[in-house]
């Protein structure tokens, strides 16, 4: 029933916008990510930064190699003169191809908040006979400086590459856990303290234009360490509820087990999709010609294809998703943390609904009948006493996908980094993880709750 796991969102949306809405350099406010207004009204101390690259300054900035700034209603990175070819074996696949590439690396970014974790974003433009390749490079704060980390090599479609996330890869201080790069040890007080993206964009040899990168950057946090979540107070706004279609993974059990087994573990792109349709995305019938015509839904078969990530075997890559979420005209995504239900409500207010990854026994989500190791679901309201309305996946069939669960135990699930599984051992969660999605040009009220939320 799950696709993602524990330890493992917008706005290439607002962050178009937020270009001509007075946010220099991109950067959003870590002081506000985890603001959430306690039961007892103190706020929480900073936990996340946020940086992303998508503004035509931004893409002047950095060094280029072969790059260069395109203008236009969604500025991009693109090749200019690729400065020479590579051969690349895929590893799924065993092909080998030469592409011609082109390199750009951001200027250092120096976070507000020294970080045990690390999450790329990025959204693209990938035609057939292209691919990008995302890289991370660490400074910690003892003065070393990490490799460049592959955070995911990555194609909106499998007929070039195999898109794929690279696990494993260590330098002894900090690990790559498929799409988190995690501190190894951060109870030695060893942290992120700045950090570089680099961008290699690939062609075919000879051919002309190449991918298009809308937006790149990182979320870095460091995570709490807690089993126990302080309470949100709810809003004193009552009850509001955002339209979102509703599609269940559970329909699709047993179709296309290529891709992580098939329906029932599809539970991040299923949520992505509703997301996605909420603003108006919509598959089209040359994309969804491959879908058996019996099955119902076809774009959910199509969202979990587009999010499917060779190595981990599985549709729930958290930038993945994002990033095919921005395949969709006039749509971006980024994977974020939140800190508390109150920014999830100040979003939802916005208009703005949210998908959240969190892990439970069956007793701690009254309602949902089932435990998890690592689940997404839809957040698309609050009831009068403030509880979740959720669009959960994980329901017998599109009917029965929504839910409203205690608002209590919805926040602790979500937003604790320990808890004890079945057996008793102590297991990871995911720590307030979020997906965010929206349009380009976002509303003025929008972008203020993404402000407020410490995303911008």
């Amino acid at each position: 029933m799950t696709a993602a796991t524990p330890r493992r969102a917008l706005l290439a949306v607002a962050l178009a916008a937020a270009a001509t809405a007075t946010v220099p350099g991109g950067r959003s406010s870590a002081a506000g990510a985890a603001r959430g207004a306690r039961a007892g009204g103190a706020a929480t101390p900073a936990t996340v930064d946020n940086r992303f690259w998508y503004a035509h300054a931004h893409w002047l900035a950095g060094s280029h190699h072969g790059t260069a700034a395109a203008e236009g209603d969604r500025p991009a990175l693109r090749i200019d003169t690729p400065v020479g070819r590579t051969e690349y074996q895929d590893p799924h696949t065993g092909k080998k191809t030469t592409w011609e590439y082109a390199t750009w690396t951001s200027p250092v970014h120096r976070p507000a908040v020294p970080a045990t974790e690390a999450i790329a974003s990025w959204n693209a433009r990938t035609p057939a006979g292209t691919w990008i390749q995302v890289e991370l490079r660490p400074t910690y704060t003892d003065g070393a400086t990490g490799p460049w980390y592959v955070m995911g090599r990555w194609a909106a479609g499998d007929g070039d590459i195999r898109r794929t996330s690279v696990d494993g890869q260590t330098d002894g201080k900090s690990t790559v856990w498929t799409d988190t790069l995690a501190v190894d040890h951060p109870q030695s007080g060893l942290r992120i303290r700045d950090w570089q993206l680099r961008l290699t964009l690939h062609r075919r040899p000879g051919a002309d234009g190449g991918p298009l990168v809308w937006l790149a950057g990182a979320m870095v946090s460091d995570v709490p360490d807690r089993f126990t979540v302080p309470a949100s107070a709810p809003s004193s706004g009552g009850a509001h509820e955002l339209t979102v279609p509703r599609y269940s993974q559970e329909t699709h059990k047993g179709q296309y087990p290529e891709y992580d087994n098939g329906g029932e573990a599809w539970c991040s792109p299923t949520s992505s999709q509703m997301i996605i349709e909420y603003w108006g995305g919509r598959a089209s019938a040359g994309a969804l010609a491959w879908v058996d015509r019996a099955y119902k839904d076809p774009q959910v078969c199509h969202a979990a294809r587009s999010t499917y990530d060779a190595a981990y075997k599985g549709c729930g890559n958290w930038p993945f998703n994002a990033a095919y979420a921005a395949t969709y005209r006039g749509l971006g995504g980024v994977v974020t943390r939140l800190g508390s239900l109150a920014d999830l409500e100040t979003l939802v207010r916005a208009g703005i609904p949210a998908i959240t990854s969190q892990s439970f026994r069956p007793e701690e989500l009254t309602g949902a009948g089932y435990g998890t190791a690592g689940h997404l679901m839809t957040v698309i309201g609050f009831t009068a006493a403030g509880d979740v309305i959720a669009n959960d996946p994980n329901s017998a069939d599109n009917a029965a996908v929504r839910r409203v669960y205690k608002r209590a135990e919805w926040e602790t699930i979500w937003l604790r980094t320990k808890r004890h599984n079945t057996a008793g051992k102590v297991v990871s969660g995911s720590g307030g993880i979020c997906y965010l999605y929206g349009p380009a040009r976002p509303t003025p009220a929008q972008i203020a709750a993404l402000r407020a939320v410490g995303v911008l």
